[in-house]
């Protein structure tokens, strides 16, 4: 059942405390708990910088956290607490079926009774990537994939499509109800798709998609790519290295600049990021090679990816034919159309891909 109502149901980008046991050593700061929201559990570098953030008194005790730095860092450099394993949030809330609708699960937002799809314009299927079954939603008519603009929604690192129900609804009704079609997919291993996620995978899952599209009929001027928090690296990728289709446009959501920027934002410490991640993810590289109009949206007070280290400096760099800049005032990482109003959003998103 849809609520009535637009409103936040769960209000989790406000963070939640710091469990007593942890207190101490992730200092409370606003990012741990962006991390434990996104990532299932914080990097573990956070557990540094809380240390490190505040000046030291005692030469005795700066010494004694520098041992127990160089102890911790050494079990982060060998295990599974890495940024690789926890970028890729899947299934926080697993299920065995999706929902749409009638999910009961934790989500950003909630649309009202107007923004309701027809079944008739629903269609779940699944295609194959890499050997593996991934599960697809289509919103629209496939018979139309041929004519219609589409967009392609790449959503972000956790849960499933149940969770991003909400907004791909909300893009199918940019610019008035059901206007553009939208496809959006699992990655390997989120939600019913079967497989393990990695970078690789993002690339082959979502250019998977693009193949299916492609196969409907649908031509490179009537593709647009969007790409929301993680969902931005396999996004930016295809735009500027194409391989089924060539994205007319592109527009990020709360992108991220690399996965260096996130392991120097997550521990303050000037350590290689090779330390932490072996992920070669690099938006602030390759949107130098996006040619396509390029829309970037932001809300400026993001405690997950920072709105200045991350997207300035990934909208920054582009060097394409066209770009323009939406940071959305007060709204964190995952409440975006909510706080900027859901006409708002549709109305610019509308005006971007009609000019």
């Amino acid at each position: 059942m849809l609520h009535p109502s637009q409103h936040s149901i769960n209000n989790r980008y406000k963070g939640s405390p710091v469990p007593k046991a942890q207190a101490g050593l992730y200092a409370c700061t606003p990012r741990g708990a962006a991390w434990r929201r996104h990532c299932g559990v914080p990097l573990l570098s956070l557990l540094l910088s809380g240390f490190v953030s505040k000046p030291l008194r005692k030469p005795c005790t700066a010494v004694w956290l520098h041992g127990l730095a160089l102890f911790v860092l050494s079990i982060v450099s060998s295990s599974c607490l890495r940024l690789d394993d926890n970028l890729f949030n899947p299934n926080t809330v697993k299920i065995s079926e999706y929902k749409l609708d009638a999910y009961d699960g934790p989500v950003d937002f909630v649309l009202d009774a107007s923004y309701h799809i027809p079944d008739s314009l629903l269609h779940l299927f699944t295609l194959q990537s890499g050997g593996n079954t991934l599960y697809a939603l289509y919103i629209g008519s496939r018979a139309g994939i041929a004519t219609d603009t589409v967009i392609m929604y790449c959503h972000g690192n956790k849960d499933h499509m149940d969770f991003y129900w909400q907004r791909a609804k909300l893009l199918a009704h940019t610019g008035g109800k059901n206007r553009y079609g939208v496809l959006m997919i699992d990655y390997r291993g989120y939600g019913l798709s079967e497989g393990e996620p990695t970078e690789d995978g993002l690339y082959e899952d979502v250019d998977a998609a693009l193949q299916w599209l492609k196969g409907q009929g649908l031509q490179d001027q009537r593709l647009i790519m969007y790409g929301f928090s993680l969902g931005s690296a396999p996004a930016t990728k295809l735009s500027a290295e194409v391989r089924s289709l060539r994205p007319a446009k592109l527009i990020l959501e709360a992108p991220f600049a690399s996965a260096a920027q996130m392991v120097q934002d997550g521990s303050g410490l000037s350590l290689p990021a090779t330390f932490f991640t072996d992920l070669r993810i690099n938006n602030a590289d390759l949107i130098q090679s996006v040619e396509q109009p390029f829309c970037w949206i932001h809300g400026t007070q993001d405690d997950f990816l920072s709105y200045t280290t991350h997207g300035k400096l990934v909208y920054e760099r582009y060097r394409g034919t066209y770009k323009e800049a939406h940071p959305v005032e007060e709204a964190a990482h995952d409440n975006v159309p909510l706080q900027w109003g859901f006409q708002q959003y549709s109305n610019t998103l509308q005006q971007f891909l009609q000019r």
